[in-house]
């Protein structure tokens, strides 16, 4: 079902407008500049193989397609003088398909920069993971990135409508039933291939049944001492029963769980875990279980999330409710206990804890801004009646000298000096009216007009 022409592709059609450079390097729209070299980005089965294919029958064009999983430096540097002699002798313009070139070393990338800047070939890649990170500078900065998005539901649908009726696909041999129809796109996660494959499965289940109703039927005609059909007969018959439908059930029996895009090394880890930390942040509780799920079904490491909770607990709410961090810890420690799959049950409870606890950044932001000063070199000396005062001569320095005891004072809190003279009034600490807080800074209102002795 691998779309022959550009005509046939169901979606990216940001990437297939007139001029476009897939337009020109599949030789269907020729311009006045020649083809580029191109990086197809986009999650799996959105159809960056297909294009590469589709390009391959572009006219006056030798294709080759290497895998980074198997190629080597010595591979490209052959395929770079093969197409150097294409050129220059043919006439022809060579164009590389090298698929999973986030997999290629930095020497290996460097081995198609010859090619790609002199126009030897035509560089098309493609890779699930973004090239800002996996890809050479010099390379991306020489080839245009297109990225493709995932599929829509109603272009996965199409595909499928069309894998039923196409002589290369089912050929109309079996129907699809509506709610089988549904199950399919539901659980594909923008997959084309994983579509296709689920359909061709649900398929094989559907037709499956059929002969085992015609042995049973055969069976009894049997034991009833009836004369078998003649083969004429036998064809009339099969024209003349029903078409297999593939139920839900065929589905489900195919295809029970969907696709989780997601890679624990890629660029998408760190996607779906700004998004759970965002959601934490935001308060919308049902929104962080949904990305707490999508990185548990995609197995994501258990105390990773718990240690992102522990950071959230005390970057996102802080003060303003206490026991945040104290429930984030505990979840950290459970799923020490207990593993995976249970361990998801305490790290549900943390994050509910945590989405809708009341929010306050007010001892992140005073740390940083703290950091922000002594990195300045806003760090005067230690005012003396702070310093160490128990070892020998420090009396003599004056350390110690003149500091009064907090516990000795009515309220328990002294006046007196504790930052650096130059910091001397700083407010770092700047709590909200937000859960507890509210009730901290009044009494930090108190505390700072007895300390500084206002």
């Amino acid at each position: 079902m691998r779309p022959r022409r550009l005509d046939e592709i169901v979606g990216q059609q940001h990437l297939l407008k007139p001029g476009s450079p897939l337009q020109v390097l599949a030789g269907e729209d020729r311009g006045p500049a020649g083809p580029s070299s191109i990086i197809l980005w986009g999650p799996p089965g959105t159809g960056k193989t297909t294009l590469a294919h589709v390009i391959a029958r572009g006219v006056s064009r030798k294709f080759v397609e290497l895998s980074a999983i198997t190629a080597g430096v010595k591979d490209v540097r052959k395929v770079m003088e093969e197409a150097l002699t294409d050129r220059d002798l043919h006439g022809r313009t060579t164009v590389l398909f090298l698929d999973e070139i986030h997999r290629f070393t930095k020497a290996q990338q460097d081995a198609l920069l010859p090619g790609v800047e002199n126009q030897w070939v035509v560089l098309v890649a493609a890779t699930t993971e973004n090239p800002s990170f996996s890809v050479i500078s010099p390379l991306l900065s020489r080839s245009l990135l297109l990225t493709l998005q995932p599929l829509e539901r109603a272009d996965i649908g199409a595909l499928v409508d069309r894998a039923v009726a196409d002589p290369r696909g089912l050929n109309g041999e079996v129907e699809l039933s509506p709610e089988a129809r549904e199950h399919l796109l539901d659980l594909c996660g923008g997959d084309a291939r994983k579509a296709l494959t689920a359909l061709e499965a649900a398929a094989g289940v559907a037709l499956s049944e059929q002969p085992a109703a015609v042995d049973r039927t055969e069976e009894e005609d049997g034991e009833n001492g009836e004369e078998e059909d003649s083969e004429e007969d036998g064809a009339e018959e099969d024209r003349g029963r029903p078409v297999p439908v593939i139920t839900r059930e065929h589905a489900e029996e195919a295809l029970d769980r969907a696709a989780v895009r997601y890679d624990r090394n890629g660029d998408q880890h760190y996607d779906v875990v700004s998004a759970f930390i965002k959601s934490i942040r935001g308060s919308d509780v049902d929104a962080a279980m949904h990305y707490l799920a999508r990185m548990i079904e995609a197995g994501e490491d258990p105390r990773f999330i718990a240690r992102r909770l522990i950071i959230s607990a005390s970057e996102d709410i802080g003060t303003a409710d206490p026991t945040a961090l104290q429930t984030a810890v505990a979840a950290a420690d459970a799923v020490q206990l207990i593993g995976m799959p249970e361990g998801r049950i305490p790290l549900a409870q943390a994050v509910a804890h945590l989405a809708t606890a009341p929010k306050s950044n007010a001892a992140y932001t005073a740390i940083n801004e703290a950091v922000a000063d002594v990195r300045a070199g806003r760090a005067g000396p230690v005012p003396l009646h702070l310093r160490d005062a128990h070892y020998p001569g420090a009396g003599q320095l004056g350390h110690g000298r003149g500091y009064v005891y907090s516990h000795d004072e009515p309220n328990g809190v002294a006046a007196q000096q504790y930052p650096p003279d130059e910091l001397v009034g700083t407010d770092y600490y700047r709590p909200t009216e937000h859960g507890r807080e509210r009730e901290i800074a009044h009494r930090l209102e108190i505390l700072r007009g007895i300390v500084r002795g206002r």
